[in-house]
């Protein structure tokens, strides 16, 4: 099965207070490596923007009011999605908006059984110590000098690199010094040499001298 990494950003904290989304981004992968395969769009919530959303995601009322409505981007957004395992991270936050908004224009809501959360995955991995997304980021030492803003494609892209740390999937990158580089070049020649395989064998007496120094041996090791 192809997973996607979601992510959304919106004007506020619950759709109880009517806030609603005004970007969602997908990332296709297939068993962890991009596809590059995504789904972007920027939505028209058809209210305002509060200052405080708008200095986390830079999406302003004036921007966002000729973008398309999420009623036009719902069909595309699920066929996109579709039989795929979903990757988010504080899945209830992301998924309550998607779900509320799919419910409003009568679509079929996400499946939990469907979205792994990475949160979940990530405080069962490390209890007790901050999990945001940055934080797992700085302790995976992943590059985050871009995320100036919040912005759903660019949070896809890291949560997929966190995901596949949280999984101890991240392939090794192999290092490898000049000294090292020499050594390899070395043995390859090594393995190309004809060595001398003549047998020689011992003579009577040689074999009668290995008899009795043994004999020795075994007497001084075991009494």
């Amino acid at each position: 099965m192809k997973e996607i990494f979601l992510d959304t950003e919106t004007t506020g904290l619950s759709v109880n207070d009517r806030h609603r989304i005004v970007e969602i981004a997908c990332i296709e992968t297939d068993d962890l490596t991009t596809t590059k395969k995504i789904f972007h769009k920027i939505i028209n919530p058809q209210r305002d923007v509060p200052e405080a959303a708008f200095k986390i995601h830079g999406f302003s009322t004036e921007f966002l009011k000729n973008k398309e409505t999420f009623d036009k981007v719902a069909d595309e957004f699920l066929e996109f999605i579709k039989d795929k395992k979903i990757i988010i991270h504080n899945a209830s936050f992301d998924l309550g908006f998607l779900n509320y908004q799919l419910k409003l224009i009568r679509k079929n809501e996400i499946k939990k059984d469907n979205v792994i959360d990475s949160l979940e995955v990530a405080r069962g991995k490390f209890p007790g110590a901050s999990n945001s997304l940055d934080a797992l980021c700085r302790r995976f030492n992943i590059d985050l000098s871009r995320r100036t803003k919040h912005n759903a494609m660019l949070d896809c892209e890291l949560l997929r690199e966190v995901y596949i740390n949280l999984l101890d999937a991240k392939e090794p990158k192999l290092m490898f010094s000049n000294e090292n580089l020499e050594i390899n070049q070395e043995n390859k020649k090594n393995d190309n040499k004809n060595y001398c395989k003549t047998i020689i064998k011992p003579t009577d007496k040689e074999l009668e001298l290995h008899k009795k120094f043994l004999k020795t041996e075994l007497k001084k090791n075991y009494y």
